[in-house]
C-alpha cells in the first residue's frame, strides 16, 4: 500500500476548474469595466500570478495527497493538466465574448491597435499602416486567437509546473 500513488485526475479537474473560473471572472471584470479592448498591463501581471498560484497550489495538493512525495513528471502532468482544463474554460469564455456578446470585438481591438500604431509611429506612411493592419487582421479570427490562447496557457502551465516541480519534488527514496 505504501507504493500506491495519489490520482492526479481529481486534482487536475478541481484546480483546473478553479483556474478557469478565476480567469473568466477576470475577463468579466475587464468586459464590465470596458477595459477588454485595451487592457492595462496590471491585467497581465494578475493573470500570471493567477496561473502561478493555482498551478503551484494544485501541485502542492498532489504532493500532500501522495504522502509528501512528488516527482518532476507528476508535477508536470498535474500542472499542465490544470493549465489545459483552465485554458479550455477560458477559451470558451473568449469564444462566447467574441462571437455572441461582442461580435465586433476583434474590429474594435484592431481599431485601437491602429490608433496606437499611428500615435507611436507618426512617420509611417498609409501603405505601411495598411500592411501592418492586414497582417494583424490575419491573426484576429476567433479560432486563431483561441489557438494562441491554448498554446499560451499550456506553455505557461509547463513553465510554472517545471519550476514548482523542481522546488517541491521529493522522491520516495530520499
Amino acid at each position: 500500500m505504501e507504493n500506491e500513488q495519489a490520482s492526479t485526475k481529481k486534482i487536475i479537474i478541481q484546480y483546473g476548474v478553479l483556474f478557469g473560473i478565476a480567469s473568466v471572472l477576470l475577463g468579466v471584470v475587464l468586459y464590465v469595466t470596458n477595459a477588454y479592448k485595451d487592457p492595462h498591463w496590471s491585467y497581465s501581471i494578475l493573470s500570471f500570478l493567477l496561473i502561478i498560484s493555482v498551478i503551484s497550489l494544485g501541485i502542492k495538493a498532489y504532493k500532500t495527497a501522495n504522502n509528501g512525495f512528488l516527482t518532476l513528471s507528476d508535477a508536470l502532468k498535474t500542472g499542465i493538466g490544470i493549465a489545459l482544463v483552465g485554458g479550455i474554460i477560458s477559451v470558451i469564455w473568449a469564444f462566447i465574448l467574441t462571437t455572441v456578446i461582442e461580435p465586433e470585438y476583434m474590429q474594435q481591438v484592431l481599431e485601437i491597435q491602429k490608433e496606437k500604431m499611428i500615435e507611436d509611429n507618426p512617420n509611417f506612411s498609409q501603405e505601411q499602416i495598411d500592411q501592418s493592419m492586414a497582417i494583424a487582421e490575419k491573426f484576429t479570427s476567433p479560432y486563431i486567437t483561441i489557438a494562441f490562447s491554448m498554446i499560451g496557457s499550456l506553455f505557461f502551465g509547463f513553465i510554472v509546473s517545471l519550476f514548482a516541480g523542481l522546488i517541491m519534488q521529493r522522491k520516495p527514496e530520499d
